[in-house]
């Protein structure tokens, strides 16, 4: 007997045909000896909705009141999965985030989870309830605010209460049968992989992979929770997210990551002297504004540099804002922002052990005149931000250069 978590996307939960086939392969896990703990997103086009409701009120709705409009789209999720599972045959009950105990800090929309007190879960499933719990939301301590977990929440909420009731396994079901070495809409011939690593999988979804949520995958590593990613649609084996084995370094790439919601910020000519990075980045970093690549270039006669970063595209516009107010008081010359770009990165714990991988994405790319704007690497990545037309070109090529489809 083992105790699974399960996490259905808003697809997988997009109508009530859908709900009632969740809830049938819940029973079914159920059936099969095993104690089941359920988290489900808002239905497919919800959490949008309530959003353009939102901004039909007012152009700047407060963060706080949309954490309580965003919240009860997964809690009307709950209830409804949980009594698809009751008319399937077996008993359930439904949570949301704070009746099952997840606590997080006071940042509204983007909250991260501090702790779970799981006893609540534990006695129901020890009870012999199927427990359905609200995903992508919580409570500040004290249960005085309600707050939202970002973009993807409800994988982080399945993940965290994997770990916090000592699950077996985390299945995160959604409306793609596992992670292929590219998007098979651009790639048909992409390639579903059967296993990868933690640190391979946070290099994916931090990249731009939708699979799952970069902070999920955070969690499962830190606290090593395995995690499948499967259909909800078919029955067909899914890839697990585990620990890296010694056959994992075999493979020099494992798959390329592309974004879309990228956004470049430069600020130039910034006075080239101690604190000047520290100030401008203090700044973007009081805003809750996370920064990815980060170059300064010094001018020729060292007085003076250009520093580029980028940030997500919806952040573009509040970062612009951070970064003009600093620029006067640092006596920079302007803020360019440029949105017309992607991210395009290729993934492999092989890197380790493999050189000459950043020398053939770079020959690739100039080979089909794609011009390079901004470089990362780190020991198992190399990002590259490039024009946003040249995107789905530069997958493909480059999926084909390191041969991800054989």
């Amino acid at each position: 007997m083992a105790l699974i978590v399960q996490k259905y996307g808003g697809t997988s939960v997009g109508t009530v045909e859908r709900i009632k086939a969740v809830a049938q392969r819940v029973v079914m896990t159920a059936q099969e000896g095993n104690s089941v703990v359920v988290v489900v997103s808002a239905m497919s086009g919800e959490t949008d909705k309530l959003i353009n409701l939102a901004h039909q009120i007012t152009a700047a709705p407060g963060e706080r009141e949309m954490d309580m409009l965003l919240s009860s789209g997964e809690r009307v999720t709950s209830a409804l999965t949980a009594m698809a599972v009751e008319a399937a045959g077996h008993k359930a009950i439904s949570l949301t985030g704070r009746q099952a105990g997840i606590i997080t800090d006071t940042v509204h929309t983007k909250a991260r989870i501090e702790k779970i007190h799981g006893d609540r879960i534990t006695k129901a499933v020890q009870d012999g309830y199927v427990v359905v719990i609200a995903g992508f939301q919580g409570v500040t301590e004290g249960g005085s605010d309600v707050t939202t977990l970002g973009r993807g929440g409800s994988d982080l909420s399945a993940v965290a209460i994997a770990a916090a009731i000592k699950a077996d396994l985390c299945e995160i079901y959604t409306d793609v049968d596992g992670v292929y070495t590219t998007d098979p809409n651009i790639v048909p011939e992409a390639r579903k992989l059967r296993k990868i690593s933690y640190e391979e999988m946070l290099e994916l979804a931090s990249l731009g992979a939708k699979v799952l949520q970069t902070r999920s995958v955070e969690f499962a590593m830190k606290y090593n929770v395995p995690v499948v990613v499967r259909s909800s649609f078919n029955n067909n084996p899914g890839t697990l997210v585990a620990e890296e084995d010694t056959d994992m370094e075999n493979v020099v790439v494992s798959g390329i990551a592309y974004d879309k919601n990228q956004a470049k910020v430069t600020v130039v000519d910034v006075p080239d002297k101690p604190g000047v990075a520290a100030q401008l980045f203090n700044a973007i970093a009081s805003a809750n504004i996370i920064i990815d690549m980060i170059v300064q270039n010094i001018s020729s006669d060292g007085k003076f540099a250009d520093i580029s970063f980028t940030v997500p595209k919806t952040d573009s516009k509040k970062a612009l804002e951070v970064a003009g107010a600093m620029a006067k008081e640092l006596g920079a010359k302007r803020v360019d922002l440029r949105e017309d770009i992607s991210k395009v990165s290729v993934v492999g714990v092989g890197m380790r052990t493999h050189s000459g991988v950043a020398a053939r994405m770079f020959q690739t790319l100039a080979d089909h005149s794609i011009n390079i704007f901004m470089i990362s690497t780190s020991e198992i990545k190399v990002s590259c931000i490039i024009d946003l037309k040249f995107t789905e070109l530069a997958v493909r090529v480059l999926h084909d250069t390191f041969g991800l489809a054989h």
